[in-house]
C-alpha cells in the first residue's frame, strides 16, 4: 500500500477563491473554484512539473487538508472580503 500526502494551495481575492489539491508524486489533483454568487466548480487536473513555481508566481499560499475538504464537502463558505 502506497500512502500519499497531498499538498494544498489557495488563492483568495474579492472575485474568487481557488483551492488546489496536488498529489506530489503523479502531479494530478483537484481544483475547487468558488465565486461570491455561490457558484462552485470542481475540476480534475494533471499539472505540469513546474506547477509549484507557477503557484508561487500567481500568489498562491499553502492551505490545509482540512480547509480543502470542508470546501469540497460544502461544509464551509469562503469569506470574499479582504
Amino acid at each position: 500500500m502506497n500512502a500519499v500526502v497531498h499538498q494544498y494551495y489557495k488563492f483568495h481575492s474579492e472575485e474568487l477563491v481557488l483551492i488546489v489539491q496536488i498529489n506530489p508524486i503523479t502531479l494530478s489533483g483537484l481544483e475547487i473554484l468558488m465565486e461570491p454568487d455561490g457558484k462552485i466548480e470542481k475540476t480534475s487536473r494533471q499539472f505540469e512539473p513546474d506547477i509549484y513555481e507557477d503557484l508561487a508566481a500567481d500568489g498562491f499560499e499553502e492551505a490545509s487538508a482540512l480547509e480543502f475538504n470542508l470546501y469540497l464537502k460544502g461544509l464551509a463558505n469562503p469569506d470574499f472580503s479582504l
